[in-house]
C-alpha cells in the first residue's frame, strides 16, 4: 500500500530484534530511512536487507544517551534526507534487578538511553518535524510501563517514563501538527529475550513456556508483527491518533 511513500524516517535502535523489522518494513511501505544504532555491523545487516528490496537507507553509529551523538545524528539525517517527517524511538537499554542491587551506573545507562536518549531524538529532530505536513513520532514503549515484574525496577522505571513521555509530548506538540504515540509490546522473541532469559536464571525450556504462556494466544509475538503496530501510528491512517499506547501482547495484559 505504500503507507509511508516519500516519508523520510529516524530509527534508533535497528541493527536487529523489533528495530531491524520495523526498518524493513518502513522501507517495503516506501519510506527513506536513516538509522541509528550502537551496533554497526548489525546496522550494515539491515541496511544490506532493505537494498536487497529495494528500499534506500543510511546507517550511522549512534549513542542515544550522548546528545553530541544525537545532534549528529539528526545533522546527518538532514543531509540524508533532505528533513524529517517521522522519528521512530526504538533504541533501548536492558537492565533489570531489584532496587538494592542496581547501581548509579545501571541508572543512568537505562534512563539515559529509554528516556533522556528518547527526549533528545524528538529535541533534535523538532524543527524538522514543524517543517512536515505529516510530523509523528513514534516511542517504543512496553508492557513493562505499567506491569510490574519480578526484579525489574530499573527496566520498568524507565518504561514508564517513557509512556509518560509520550503523553507529555503528544500534548505539548499538538499545536505543531504533530502526533506522538507509543507502542507497548508484550513478550516478542528478539535478541532481548536472551538476555532476560540469562537474567532469570530459569531452565530454559521452563523459562519460555511461562513467557509463553501468559498470553492469551500461547505464544511468542514477532518482531514484525510489533513493527505493523508501529507502522499504524507512524502512517496517515493514524492522522486523529496522538498520546495513545497500543498494546502487542497476545492479550497477556488484559
Amino acid at each position: 500500500m505504500m503507507r509511508l511513500k516519500s516519508k523520510r524516517v529516524v530509527v534508533t535502535g535497528g541493527s536487529s530484534g523489533i528495530g531491524r523489522a520495523v526498518c524493513e518494513l518502513f522501507a517495503r511501505e516506501g519510506a527513506e530511512l536513516v538509522i541509528g544504532d550502537i551496533d554497526d555491523v548489525g546496522g550494515a545487516q539491515t541496511m544490506a536487507s532493505i537494498d536487497r528490496d529495494g528500499g534506500k537507507a543510511s546507517f550511522r553509529k549512534t549513542d542515544i544517551s550522548n546528545e553530541d551523538d544525537v545532534r549528529l545524528l539528526v545533522e546527518f539525517a538532514e543531509g540524508e534526507l533532505g528533513g524529517i517527517d517521522i522519528v521512530m524511538n526504538n533504541a533501548a537499554a536492558f537492565v533489570f534487578g531489584k532496587v538494592e542491587d542496581v547501581t548509579r551506573a545501571d541508572w543512568d545507562k537505562v534512563m539515559g538511553v529509554n528516556v533522556i536518549g528518547s527526549a533528545n531524538v524528538v529535541r533534535f529532530a523538532l524543527p524538522h518535524l514543524k517543517k512536515s505536513n505529516a510530523g509523528a513520532v513514534v516511542n517504543m514503549a512496553s508492557v513493562s510501563s505499567f506491569v510490574a515484574a519480578p526484579a525489574f525496577v530499573p527496566y520498568n522505571a524507565s518504561k514508564g517514563a517513557l509512556l509518560q513521555l509520550t503523553r507529555s509530548l503528544a500534548m505539548d506538540l499538538a499545536a505543531d501538527g504533530i502526533r506522538v504515540n507509543c507502542v507497548c509490546p508484550g513478550a516478542i522473541y528478539t535478541p532481548a529475550t536472551e538476555k532476560h532469559f540469562e537474567f532469570t536464571g530459569q531452565d530454559r525450556g521452563e523459562f519460555f513456556e511461562q513467557e509463553a504462556n501468559e498470553s492469551f494466544l500461547k505464544r511468542f509475538g514477532t518482531p514484525e508483527e510489533v513493527a505493523f503496530a508501529a507502522l499504524f501510528l507512524a502512517s496517515d491512517e493514524a492522522s486523529f491518533i496522538t498520546g495513545a499506547h497500543l498494546v502487542v501482547d497476545g492479550g497477556a495484559t488484559v
